[in-house]
């Protein structure tokens, strides 16, 4: 038996949720705010695209990305210049240094004409011309924020203000695969002893007249009340040229990506006895959506 519970969460919960986000990302991050507000968000940070993470934001639309905060241009390349130790083919793309290791990236640029080095950009200054490049297929850039201090990407969504978003995040399907790698049937509610693999397919949607599904905030599994998993979109490191995402700890992206389009939520022990599973999908802005699965384990 599944059943679904769906809470909507005042948008006073946005608020505290940046609150907290600035205390952990202090300094420049603190003062940014998006580079454009009138592009279509196409791609969340965390989105699985394909089995990899985005590791920012990307738009669609013509026009100027512009600096998300007063920074110095210390990197411009061209469409067709190799840039390595960078997540992803580019394009045409510059960087702002906005001091304590923060620099912004604004890529997949259509236009090769850029500020020279060393130019300093004012804040809601024109940085690059939208365009496309790289791995882009429509008119847009890719705005991505990078903390070389803890090497890191940050979601740009933890410290400059949420769009405005007031539907709850979909739980598009729940997934258990036993250790041997067997897919359990969806609405089989009598198991067998052992280890499982929780993979949650869920998307968030903005209010607006060009929804996309995105990426949630977190994704919670719990069993029996007790959480087994905690995925959040927050941070991505690198280690060792391993990216890597929280999880209750640090865990390699490639795992927790590879169901696509779904995420590997958790593991959890399912021992004899009656068995309850809560999967817990928030949104940046605190709206969340529930689903409760009951099961009988043998």
């Amino acid at each position: 038996m599944i059943m679904v519970r769906e809470h909507t969460r005042a948008c006073e919960r946005a608020g505290a949720c940046v609150a907290c986000a600035l205390a952990l990302f202090a300094g420049p991050l603190a003062a940014m705010e998006w580079p454009r507000t009138d592009a279509v968000m196409a791609r969340n940070f965390g989105f699985n695209d394909r089995g990899r993470p985005v590791l920012g934001t990307v738009f669609e639309g013509e026009g100027s990305a512009l600096a998300a905060e007063e920074g110095e241009l210390i990197f411009s390349r061209s469409g067709g210049e190799t840039v390595s130790r960078l997540p992803s083919p580019l394009g045409a793309w510059a960087a702002l240094d906005h001091g304590d290791g923060i620099i912004s990236i604004y890529s997949r640029a259509g236009d090769a004409s850029r500020p020279p080095l060393r130019f300093r950009v004012d804040r809601g200054g024109p940085v690059i011309q939208a365009g496309i490049s790289g791995w882009s297929r429509r008119t847009g850039f890719y705005f991505i924020l990078y903390d070389r201090k803890e090497r890191r990407w940050v979601n740009p969504s933890m410290v400059i203000t949420p769009f405005p978003d007031t539907r709850q995040p979909a739980i598009l399907s729940v997934d258990l695969r036993s250790e041997g790698g067997a897919l359990v049937p969806r609405g089989q509610t009598r198991m067998s002893q052992g280890r499982y693999t929780v993979s949650v397919a869920a998307s968030d949607t903005m209010t607006g007249p060009e929804d996309r599904p995105l990426a949630p905030h977190r994704i919670i599994c719990s069993v029996n009340g007790a959480e087994i998993g905690s995925l959040r979109f927050e941070a991505i490191s690198a280690r060792d040229g391993i990216l890597m995402v929280y999880r209750n700890g640090l865990e390699p992206a490639a795992r927790v990506y590879a169901p696509f389009p779904a995420f590997e939520a958790g593991e959890v022990f399912l021992t004899r006895g009656q068995a309850s599973m809560e999967i817990i999908v928030q949104d940046i802005a605190g709206n969340s959506r529930s689903v409760l699965s009951r099961m009988i384990v043998e």
